[in-house]
């Protein structure tokens, strides 16, 4: 019987490397393509995607299958580490030839599910949604951006990944 992924979580808070490695197989794909989307340089995205399952066997003893799923978790931990690597960046301009440079297709199913999860928000937590999750704004940035306060942001894109979420659960990609 295949284990689920709060299973692989627990057992990857006890040390079991094989638990790693089925997350990592698991995920891995699903990680690459946001961090592509966000850094582009192939290098900076498996170094993110590396740094991130690294960061979640850290932590999993602290993973909590009541406040999110192990993916929703994953997703969490890497985009986390994708920010900090757009942080990072010196600010330099693109030559004209790297800014225009087109870039590897996404999976199109993926592509696909993303934006009809997307499509099911009101035209707000839309925004938020692609303001965060595609441009890689902070919370403390989109308030700035919107002249919401923080803690309406926060509460609004939990909501927006929570609507998002259950809708993905209904069709079954979730």
């Amino acid at each position: 019987m295949t284990p689920t992924d709060e299973e692989l979580m627990a057992a990857m808070a006890r040390g079991d490397e094989d638990a790693l490695s089925e997350l990592h197989r698991r995920y891995s794909p699903y990680l690459y393509a946001m961090a592509r989307r966000m850094l582009r340089q192939r290098e900076d995205v498996e170094q993110c995607v590396q740094d991130a399952f690294f960061n979640a066997w850290k932590a999993a003893g602290r993973f909590d299958p009541s406040r999110a799923s192990a993916k929703t978790w994953l997703v969490t931990i890497a985009h986390r580490r994708v920010l900090q690597e757009l942080r990072d960046r010196p600010d330099a301009a693109l030559e004209l030839e790297e800014w225009d440079a087109p870039t590897p297709a996404t999976d199109q199913l993926d592509h696909v599910v993303a934006q009809r999860a997307v499509s099911v928000l009101g035209e707000d937590q839309r925004r938020l949604v692609e303001l965060a999750f595609y441009q890689g704004y902070s919370h403390s940035e989109l308030a700035q951006i919107t002249g919401l306060p923080l803690g309406t942001v926060k509460t609004r894109l939990r909501s927006a990944l929570d609507r998002m979420r259950r809708f993905l659960e209904v069709r079954g990609d979730a």
